[in-house]
């Protein structure tokens, strides 16, 4: 068996494979190696529920939540605006298939859970009800755990699953993500009986999941779209350059400006540097916000280094005044990379290669880029990922290059 998403091909004996994976799971809880390989993506999981210190025969879950928490959640996570989308894709084939479908949140909270009733009662037995915990560490490895931990779709197979308990289970689950913001919303997942896997699953969740993505950014547009009436109005008063932007920083109408898509998020109160403008104090509009210089003195120049002496490290950004932005780890990877990329750029499978050595972390990359501008705004530009023009930037040393990615290596390296 490869590593694929997929948990048995169209060939596969069921009963065969199965029986050589009860094998490889007791073999591994016995200590030794198992003689059956697993797929590489199980047996991270394994490794990872064995530090949790979930027991393979244990049965003992947390109660589920109350119902009132549940419809809370329901209510707040955006997954319900696309929800009857997913119950169009998926429902009516759940039933028809012996599964259910079920819809988590991003910490792994069982929101929704619908599908054939006699699948749904010997669902309940397992305690996998709405309210419930299904990561990996309350449940061990199962298909929206993994998922999660793995940032990827996953299909799992009987023995695949580490509590015992899931063996009779199969499950398909794949991320959902915010196409505005590359943040994980939560997981959708097809399960079922274990005699009804099949690979094509693993296409149909996937394909259900892009149909909800691509409703949430029309719902994205339409409530740009609104915002654009407001700012009509704004724009046409001002003299100088100015943008009006929704709350996660998407531009809905400038003046003045080249064309951008997007800024970095606005908080009342808090100056925002935007490459252009210099210097903005976001003012609130219905919708959205209103940005413009601070001062009358015009936009400034700007410049971008990063200080990795800093406590905690980040990026600089210098304009009219200086801004700090505390970045994690990998943010300030991905930046170096741009930096040392120049006007060129790079794509995302240029970046995958540079921080994991292959192209297969694309959607794990474009959500990180995307979190990365949610900070920095207008200073990245996308198609190819790279500095925006006009952002003069200091390139990291070689002393900083080795501090990011080892004494050994340098970020262009891997593709050059």
């Amino acid at each position: 068996m490869d590593d694929g998403v997929c948990a048995v091909t169209r060939s596969t004996d069921l009963r065969r494979h199965a029986r050589l994976l009860h094998q490889a799971h007791d073999e591994r809880l016995a200590g030794s190696r198992p003689t059956t390989a697993l797929r590489r993506v199980v047996s991270r999981s394994w490794d990872r529920v064995l530090s949790y210190g979930v027991a393979p025969d244990g049965r003992a879950l947390d109660d589920p939540a109350a119902p009132e928490v549940v419809e809370r959640r329901r209510a707040e996570s955006p997954i319900a605006g696309v929800l009857p989308q997913l119950r169009a894709s998926l429902t009516a084939v759940a039933e028809d298939a012996e599964h259910i479908m079920v819809i988590t949140a991003a910490d792994g909270f069982v929101l929704w859970r619908e599908g054939a009733v006699r699948v749904g009662r010997l669902a309940d037995s397992l305690g996998f009800l709405p309210g419930a915990d299904w990561t990996e560490a309350a449940v061990g490895t199962n298909a929206i755990g993994t998922a999660l931990a793995e940032h990827a779709s996953v299909q799992l197979f009987s023995a695949e699953h580490f509590v015992r308990a899931q063996h009779p289970w199969t499950c398909t689950a794949s991320p959902i993500h915010d196409p505005r913001t590359g943040e994980m919303l939560g997981v959708v997942d097809l399960s079922g009986p274990a005699p009804t896997v099949h690979p094509t699953t693993v296409a149909l969740v996937h394909t259900a999941v892009r149909l909800a993505e691509t409703g949430l950014w029309a719902a994205h547009e339409t409530r740009l779209d609104g915002l654009r009436a407001v700012a009509a109005p704004l724009l046409a008063r001002e003299s100088a350059p100015a943008l009006v932007v929704d709350d996660h920083g998407w531009v809905a109408a400038s003046t003045g400006l080249a064309p951008r898509d997007r800024v970095g998020v606005p908080r009342a109160g808090e100056a925002l540097l935007v490459h252009g403008l210099g210097a903005c104090l976001p003012e609130r509009v219905p919708g959205g916000w209103l940005l413009r210089p601070s001062t009358a003195t015009g936009p400034g120049a700007t410049r971008l280094r990063l200080d990795l002496d800093a406590d905690p490290p980040g990026a600089v950004v210098e304009g009219r005044e200086e801004w700090r932005h505390a970045l994690g780890r990998r943010h300030l990877q991905i930046l170096a990379l741009l930096m040392r990329a120049g006007g060129e750029g790079l794509d995302a499978a240029a970046i995958s290669r540079a921080l994991y050595d292959d192209a297969d972390h694309l959607v794990t990359v474009r959500a990180e880029l995307s979190r990365l501008r949610r900070v920095l705004g207008g200073l990245i530009a996308a198609r190819p990922y790279r500095i925006a023009p006009g952002v003069a930037v200091v390139p990291p040393s070689a002393q900083d290059t080795a501090r990011l990615f080892g004494a050994a290596a340098t970020p262009l390296q891997p593709w050059s």
